[in-house]
């Protein structure tokens, strides 16, 4: 059954994901020893595993007879440009009010 496509929003609103990757971003894991972490099934671990993947969060690689997660770049982009857009809204609107309240004090 193939996976719907979810924005980069809809990946990291799911609270097992989200420790999931903060699981990776100590260091690489097996999807065994990542399930260990989480009380649900094998099959459901390996579902949010899947929705990382394909989502560009982690890259999984095939060490012997473990696959291992490590975290990737890719989908933390969108989320950093998103941020970041919010991150000029914000401090130029603070510049705005520094200025205003600078020009509206007496010297």
């Amino acid at each position: 059954m193939p996976i719907p496509t979810l924005d980069t929003f809809q990946v990291v609103a799911d609270a097992s994901r989200r420790k999931m990757l903060m699981l990776l971003s100590e260091d690489s894991m097996t999807i065994n020893s990542l399930a260990e972490n989480f009380d649900m099934s094998r099959p459901a671990v390996s579902k949010h595993i899947k929705i990382l993947y394909t989502a560009g969060f982690i890259s999984i690689q095939d060490v012997g007879r473990e696959r291992y997660c490590t975290l990737k770049q890719d989908g933390f982009s969108e989320l950093q440009k998103w941020i970041s857009y919010f991150d000029g809204f914000w401090t130029s609107k603070l510049k705005k009010l520094e200025t205003l309240l600078n020009n509206e004090l007496p010297n």
